[in-house]
């Protein structure tokens, strides 16, 4: 089956003006108007939150403002704001604006289908936020960049990926404990996860090792074939996007990364540099 962000990439490049530039700008300048609106009268949160009962009784702005709901509480929400901002920044460097567009906008829209469902099916009115759409965007960040160091607590380096265990734990088991159709919210607002990262996983699984001899003659042959068959010169380091498929595209290579590494027009200008 091919892999769904090969179709995103593909829609992206034939509409390179195609996202909001600097989503996660705007995202964390509503976090922080929404967290002094709190701050001064905790009960207009109560009007941010997703509800299907009363945004199909007219307050139809919860659509929008659920996403702007801040992700944390407290004078440590500031942390949390910067946190998500970074991730997301990051996030859009290295797939551009067009798809980190849509993978945003594609676990607000899984999160409002869901909880539109549970309320028609079941009656039952989920009063939902943006959280685990934030945690999507730390699991697709662990998934793209595991290494990457942090400081926890501003003192204790630690790798993302060793958070993004953590985090995925805490996820499992607020699955488990939490009473249906609630626990369900977070496997659903994380899809978009699965969707565009999930073919990474699936190509960083563990491979079952062969206690059978290799056939060096054959696998000789096998890899001559595969060179053979490689019918380009140029590949975006970042989406993939080759001079054979795409033949009217400028491929150019960054003097600013280590090792020589080649990118699409696109992302010539717009990529993570290569450190090693």
């Amino acid at each position: 089956m091919r892999d769904p962000m090969n179709y995103v990439e593909r829609f992206c490049y034939k509409h390179p003006n195609f996202g909001i530039k600097n989503l996660m700008l705007y995202i964390t300048i509503g976090n922080v108007a929404f967290w002094i609106m709190g701050a001064i009268n905790p009960v207009l949160m109560t009007y941010l939150t997703f509800s299907p009962y009363h945004i199909l009784h007219g307050q139809v702005w919860r659509l929008v403002t659920f996403m702007l709901y801040p992700p944390s509480t407290g004078i440590l929400a500031f942390i949390a704001f910067y946190f998500y901002y970074w991730i997301g920044n990051t996030l859009e460097q290295y797939w551009g604006t067009g798809q980190f567009t849509i993978y945003f906008f594609t676990g607000v829209i899984l999160t409002a289908i869901y909880g539109f469902a549970v309320y028609f099916i079941s009656g039952i009115n989920l009063s939902l936020s943006a959280t685990y759409i934030y945690l999507s965007m730390f699991f697709s960040f662990a998934v793209l960049f595991p290494d990457m160091q942090v400081l926890l607590f501003y003192c204790i380096p630690i790798k993302i990926k060793y958070l993004a265990f953590l985090d995925a734990a805490l996820f499992a088991v607020a699955v488990i404990t939490t009473s249906f159709p609630l626990n369900m919210l977070p496997v659903v607002a994380v899809l978009n996860f699965f969707i565009f990262c999930g073919g990474q996983l699936w190509s960083k699984r563990p491979r079952r090792s062969s206690k059978n001899t290799v056939n060096f003659r054959r696998e000789s042959q096998r890899i001559r074939r595969q060179q053979e068959q490689k019918l380009y010169n140029h590949k975006c380091a970042v989406c993939g996007r080759t001079d054979t498929d795409f033949p009217e595209l400028e491929f150019r290579y960054c003097s600013r990364c280590q090792g020589y590494h080649c990118f699409c027009q696109d992302h010539i200008n717009n990529h993570i540099h290569f450190t090693e």
